[in-house]
């Protein structure tokens, strides 16, 4: 396992296609290789992998969108006076969407003048694309947005259910869209007819969500062990109920990471701990046994091999599989 001490709160963890790279509350960027970035002045308040899988794209309370690579860094867009709350990218399409209080920018890396801007009446807290990357979901008050990611001039399709919905995804068919809300539940809605999925119990707010088992799986956090609503067939969870592994009465599950076509998945306890699990088989593999701070940053390689952690005092590492 490689370890790392950083001098700020990490704010997110990711794989690109070279290795794992960390956000950092001081607004830099740092690659697990040595190589650092410092992409803004002020925290890090959202990233995700370039769409060329080379770097992450990162915003700021500095109100700059960033892409960071090994060798450099170069901003891509700015929201003035904003924060920028929410980036999601699609490798599929090549499309980065950002958002900016209410406002949704969507921007194609092969064309610099391409632009497009969605309004929203309330302010957008998560963003994500289709497998396809031709719609994007913003999650807002009251419910998801969806929008047609290159189309100019449109009314969205508005998935209601009151609340605030704080962070959003797409199944990997599809077919699904779930989100994450401030209250301690999570909300789907299947496309086809819009019916709602209520997908509540939870004793504490999620944070985390992610797909493994090419879809058949959403693991999520919330609650003392990582918990789990099965996405087999046309009806996704409907009328199922979800199972949990990893309980553990003295911590709770903060985060959640998975490699989608994998069985596997990581979890990032509350007492600094961070184990990994493939649900079908027994036991945990307890890649950080030590207790410490609460785990603030967790993911998984694509391939499934390596997990990154960084906790909330910035100590992190990166452990093989």
């Amino acid at each position: 396992m490689s370890q790392f001490s950083f001098d700020a709160q990490p704010t997110a963890a990711l794989f690109d296609h070279q290795g794992a790279v960390f956000a950092l509350g001081d607004g830099a960027v740092r690659f697990a290789s040595g190589e650092r970035v410092d992409a803004h002045d002020g925290p890090v308040l959202s990233a995700a992998i370039h769409p060329s899988g080379e770097g992450v794209v990162t915003g700021g309370d500095d109100g700059k969108l960033v892409w960071s690579r090994r060798e450099d860094a170069g901003q891509l867009a700015a929201a003035k006076g904003a924060w920028i709350d929410a980036v999601a990218t699609s490798p599929a399409s090549g499309l980065i969407a950002f958002s900016a209080g209410r406002t949704v920018t969507v921007l194609d890396v092969k064309d610099p003048a391409f632009r497009r801007t969605f309004e929203h009446e309330r302010t957008v807290s998560g963003l994500a694309f289709d497998p396809k990357g031709r719609r994007l979901a913003a999650a807002t008050y009251g419910g998801a947005a969806l929008w047609f990611a290159r189309i100019e001039k449109q009314k969205p399709t508005f998935l209601k259910w009151a609340g605030s919905h704080t962070g959003v995804t797409f199944s990997p068919d599809g077919n699904f869209v779930v989100t994450t809300m401030q209250d301690a539940q999570l909300h789907g809605w299947r496309l086809k007819d819009s019916k709602d999925m209520r997908m509540g119990g939870y004793p504490s707010k999620v944070r985390a969500m992610a797909f493994l088992s090419k879809g058949a799986l959403l693991a999520t956090s919330g609650a003392q062990g990582t918990v789990l609503w099965p996405f087999v067939g046309a009806n996704g969870p409907m009328g199922k109920e979800a199972t949990e592994i990893g309980y553990d009465a003295g911590s709770q599950v903060l985060l959640v990471a998975a490699a989608l076509d994998h069985a596997k998945l990581a979890a990032g306890l509350s007492d600094g701990r961070v184990w990994v699990a493939e649900p079908a088989a027994q036991g945990l593999n307890y890649i950080r046994a030590d207790r410490g701070a609460p785990i603030a940053a967790l993911a998984m390689s694509p391939d499934g091999t390596r997990v990154a952690w960084a906790d909330e005092d910035g100590e992190a590492g990166v452990s093989t599989l």
